[in-house]
């Protein structure tokens, strides 16, 4: 997390191969739609790179669950049907920024990733989103298993570029 902290994209890209399908699994879970799950997915790692400092210390598989789960759950409030009864406990001011920044980023990542050009955005839509690891990625296109990290680690590099104007927490 040092490492992520100090913007490594390796690094974080090490986390998110270890750990996405663990996110992606457990909001898909909760929510019981892909797309919503992939959303979620975005979501988490997102705020993991944009707020890293929100990860103090502890078991950090322990600490990515409860950020999905709170991610997912906050979604299924939202759909939930218009309940005229007010909540027993109002939402603390830091979960309210969360869920708004959760909706505010994923657009945009969105929309960046929608910028880049098809031969890294396939990969990282497939790996982050898909939960299809790269060794998959390269059978599934033909692409030597180098090549298509080299094609991620790009992309995921102009994301970051993409995205460190536009999103602050």
């Amino acid at each position: 997390m040092a490492r992520v902290r100090a913007h490594d994209a390796d690094a974080f890209e090490a986390l998110y191969d270890r750990y996405h399908r663990l996110v992606y699994g457990v909001a898909f879970r909760m929510l019981g739609d892909a797309p919503t799950a992939e959303d979620v997915t975005q979501a988490v790692f997102l705020k993991l790179w944009s707020a890293p400092n929100l990860y103090q210390s502890g078991n950090f598989e322990g600490w990515i669950v409860r950020i999905t789960r709170n991610r997912a759950l906050d979604i299924l409030r939202s759909k939930s049907h218009g309940h005229s009864e007010l909540p027993e406990q109002q939402p603390s001011a830091d979960d309210l920024e969360e869920t708004a920044f959760a909706d505010i980023d994923a657009g945009l990542v969105r929309a960046a990733i929608a910028q880049l050009p098809a031969e890294q955005r396939d990969p990282i839509r497939l790996g982050f989103f898909g939960g299809v690891t790269h060794e998959q990625i390269a059978q599934r296109t033909g692409v030597p298993l180098g090549t298509v990290k080299t094609r991620i680690r790009a992309g995921l590099r102009k994301l970051r570029t993409t995205l460190e104007g536009t999103v602050s927490v």
